[in-house]
């Protein structure tokens, strides 16, 4: 692959990595000492130049880093999620402490996403089975949302700030509405099993677009999401059953609108084009990031007539399977983290992974003609 830049990280294995939302040439990295079960973090934060990759600031930290979000009303900051439960806020003009520390979550605090929309909060997730929103002002919580179960991932919708969604360890999407009664379930309005099979609209099973049946499957963890930036409906899931799949919440019980098969091992990170409505990327601990269509931008055929009155004569639900575009395997350990430049021809993407590289490169160069 000819157009790769390359940023290692001795000592440190990443686990995130996030672009700037303000600059094509900042991202920043979130790292952890001995794979994240012992020792420090440190959080990097890079420069894109002519020179390749440049360190423009580090930050340590006493606890590993698994998450990071870049601030929405503030150039220079951003939050990192800590093993030690804690959040804490970083000024890129401010020293080298945190300006803020947030400190209530009891176990490991492990995602946390900034609202694109009011841009006045946050949100972080934990595996203490809560889900709680700060202001970045403020060091109490503003709110906390029981999940009950380890909870790996949480985001707000792109179109909707009093939106946010999570996934967590009981196989379960939750979406809550912040604009309903607190005592209506703490906000809670949407759960979707994300592993159950379609609804039995007929005698037969739901059929893939590539002729097998779809049964659903045993209840796994599900490790990341994220949400469609055109389709403000749509979501994707990945988790330890290797499957990438995408749902409309407007239809909960309907099952995935769309499945992605290849990775061989657990899908660790998800992140959708903000260019395209049906590319998204994703990373595993196959060692693997690798770029799909989703297939809903091409009409799905039907079955021949001849399988669907002989092999399925009743079968009525169709549902797509994406389409693999390339494979970046660069990585030789896990891949943990991946995401996309907001800016330039819409095909630039950041990855990282436990062998303390970050790679930014052209995913252009692994479409397939």
């Amino acid at each position: 692959m000819a157009s790769m830049l390359e940023f290692r990280t001795p000592g440190f294995n990443p686990y995130a990595v996030k672009y700037s939302p303000y600059y094509d040439s900042r991202l920043a990295v979130a790292a952890s000492a001995n794979y994240g079960i012992v020792g420090n973090g440190r959080l990097f934060v890079l420069g894109l130049g002519p020179a390749g990759i440049q360190p423009e600031k580090t930050f340590d930290t006493n606890d590993a880093l698994y998450d990071l979000a870049w601030s929405e009303i503030n150039e220079n900051q951003l939050v990192v999620a800590c093993g030690d439960g804690s959040l804490k806020l970083f000024d890129l003009a401010a020293g080298d402490f945190p300006v803020m520390n947030f400190a209530e979550h009891k176990r490991e605090a492990f995602s946390v996403c900034w609202n694109p929309i009011a841009k006045d909060s946050f949100i972080s997730s934990s595996w203490d089975g809560t889900v709680k929103i700060w202001s970045p002002s403020r060091p109490t919580s503003l709110k906390t949302l029981p999940v009950g179960n380890c909870t790996y991932s949480a985001c707000f919708s792109p179109t909707n700030p009093a939106i946010i969604s999570c996934v967590s360890s009981d196989s379960h999407i939750r979406i809550f509405d912040l604009r309903t009664p607190v005592s209506a379930k703490y906000h809670l309005t949407t759960v979707i099993p994300a592993h159950a099979p379609p609804p039995m609209q007929s005698p037969t099973l739901p059929l893939l677009s590539t002729g097998q049946t779809f049964a659903g499957a045993a209840p796994s963890e599900i490790l990341t999401h994220d949400w469609n930036k055109y389709r403000d409906t749509v979501l994707a899931t990945g988790g330890v059953d290797r499957v990438v799949r995408t749902f409309d919440v407007r239809n909960p019980a309907g099952g995935p609108i769309g499945v992605l098969l290849g990775h061989e091992y657990a899908v660790r990170r998800l992140a959708w084009s903000p260019h395209a409505s049906d590319v998204l990327a994703s990373a595993s601990y196959d060692m693997t990031v690798r770029v799909w269509s989703d297939g809903s931008a091409v009409p799905q055929p039907p079955p021949p007539p001849q399988q669907q009155q002989q092999q399925h004569p009743q079968a009525s639900t169709i549902i797509p399977v994406g389409t693999q575009l390339g494979v970046m395997n660069r990585h030789s350990e896990f891949a943990t983290g991946v995401d996309w430049c907001l800016f330039g021809t819409g095909g630039w993407l950041a990855s990282a992974g436990w062998d303390q590289r970050v790679l930014v490169w052209d995913a252009h160069t692994l479409l397939r003609g």
